[in-house]
Formats: structure tokens, C-alpha cells, sequence
């Protein structure tokens, strides 16, 4: 009875910052220190509470990053009942010193992840608060090249248009919301730190044991980072919102990065 009001009632809205540093090659001297606070997994809708919703925009707020950088999923299954209460969440969206940046998910698109004028009114939605929203395109931050790839389950995924044009030698991060993108021979001579979200960590995780489900090929990718072992860095969050208002031992996240020079 504890146990299962603390996995429903508790966990779910006991978000953690989690602090971490981030090594870039390159990166330039004017961006070492600055901060990036990534989020991920809002899912506006009818499962996860407003104010949470809201409360953890305001924290992040108070964290006055430099960058901020969101991996998808906006909105539970694209509804178009949600695009109101995405606007009305999205008042008070962190902007970043620097820049607010941000990649699409499959709930972005709607029903079966294959409506893109539901994508279009989500990254209206957000252009609107000041988020500049990356669909297989790259921008630039004091010198960072920042690229954002369209999702992998969504109409519009295709790595390659952006990926082929890419500085190689510039400093690069790049935001993607599913991580099975990783494995894909996309990448070409790309090397440096991958943002992802999508698995929400499992949301629920017996002690000492991997998450029973995951929505992801590779079962390796559950949260936290990964050595990708061609030059190549992987970090998923755990995400902020959910599907199912059920969370056990993977509390939502914000994560708080630290850029240094690799």
C-alpha cells in the first residue's frame, strides 16, 4: 500500500537536478564554465499535472543556464485538445543567456507519430516562447555548433540532409530524442555528445536490476551516459513528465551540465 502510493503519488513529481560536466573537443574558450540545462519529456497533457509542469519550469529557471535544450516529446500523442494547455505550460519556459534550443519527439507528431501539421503547431507553439526548434538542422552558440534531428518514428527523420553538412571540425553537440538513432549509420565523421530522452528511464526499476520495458531497440540504453566507443557520447534523461503517473526508482530529471573543454 506505501510502496504504491509512493510509485503514484511521490516519485513522479520528486524531481532531481542532476549536475554533471560535459567535455567538448574544441570548444571555445568563451563557452568553458557556461551551463546547459537539458530537459526532456514534458508530455503536456492529461497525465501529468500542470503545476508540476510549471513548478519545474520555474526551477530550471532559477538555475539561470546559459543554454537550454529540450529532447522532444512536448505533448502526449499530439493532440490537438493539448496545444492550448502546451502554450499555457510553455509561459513559463526557461530561455537560455545564450540560446534555447530544442528537437522533436514522437508525440509531437499525433496519432501513430505520422501528422506533421502536428509537428508544425508544436514548434509554432514553442517558437512563439522563444524556443528555436531543430528539425534536421544545425544552429551555432558562441561557437558551438548545435545540431537537432528530426525523431526517428516521426515523417520527417532524415539525419543525412543535416548530418552530411555539418562543420566536422567544429565543436558539436547534437539533440536527438530517440536513442536508437545512435546504432544507425548516420553519423558519418561526427564525434562528440549525443542529447536524448524517450525511455524516461524505464520509469520504474527494481533495485539492482535493468527497467522490466523500455521503448528503445538497444536495452542498454536506459539513462545516464554512454561511451559509444567510436568518439561518440550518449545521455539520455529520465525525462520530466510521463505516460503512466507511476515512477520507482527513476525519478523525473533536469540535468544541469557543466561545459568543459575535452
Amino acid at each position: 500500500m506505501g510502496l504504491g502510493l509512493y510509485s503514484w503519488r511521490v516519485e513522479p513529481h520528486w524531481l532531481e537536478i542532476t549536475k554533471r560536466t560535459l567535455p567538448i573537443a574544441d570548444l571555445p574558450h568563451s563557452l568553458a564554465g557556461a551551463t546547459l540545462a537539458h530537459l526532456s519529456d514534458l508530455h503536456v497533457g492529461p497525465r501529468v499535472a500542470n503545476d508540476y509542469l510549471t513548478s519545474t519550469l520555474k526551477t530550471v529557471q532559477g538555475l539561470k543556464p546559459d543554454i537550454v535544450a529540450y529532447t522532444g516529446d512536448f505533448i502526449t500523442n499530439g493532440e490537438p485538445a493539448y496545444f492550448d494547455q502546451l502554450s499555457e505550460v510553455m509561459k513559463y519556459t526557461p530561455l537560455g543567456r545564450l540560446a534555447t534550443i530544442a528537437a522533436l519527439g514522437n508525440h509531437d507528431y499525433g496519432q501513430g507519430w505520422s501528422h506533421p501539421e502536428v509537428g508544425d503547431e508544436v514548434k509554432k507553439r514553442l517558437t512563439s516562447r522563444g524556443i528555436q526548434v531543430l528539425c534536421n538542422q544545425r544552429c551555432f552558440v558562441s561557437g558551438l555548433q548545435v545540431v537537432g534531428l528530426d525523431d526517428l518514428w516521426g515523417p520527417r527523420f532524415s539525419p543525412l540532409r543535416i548530418m552530411s553538412k555539418i562543420e566536422t571540425k567544429a565543436p558539436t553537440l547534437v539533440l536527438c530524442h530517440n536513442p536508437d538513432v545512435a546504432d544507425l549509420p548516420v553519423w558519418l565523421e561526427f564525434k562528440g555528445w549525443i542529447l536524448s530522452g524517450h525511455t524516461h528511464g524505464g520509469q520504474c526499476k527494481p533495485p539492482f536490476l535493468p527497467p522490466p520495458v523500455l521503448p528503445v531497440r538497444n536495452k542498454r540504453y536506459t539513462a545516464g551516459d554512454f561511451d559509444l566507443g567510436d568518439g561518440r557520447w550518449l545521455y539520455i534523461s529520465r525525462g520530466v513528465g510521463h505516460l503512466l503517473p507511476v515512477r520507482f526508482n527513476v525519478r523525473p530529471e533536469v540535468t544541469l551540465f557543466t561545459l568543459v573543454k575535452a
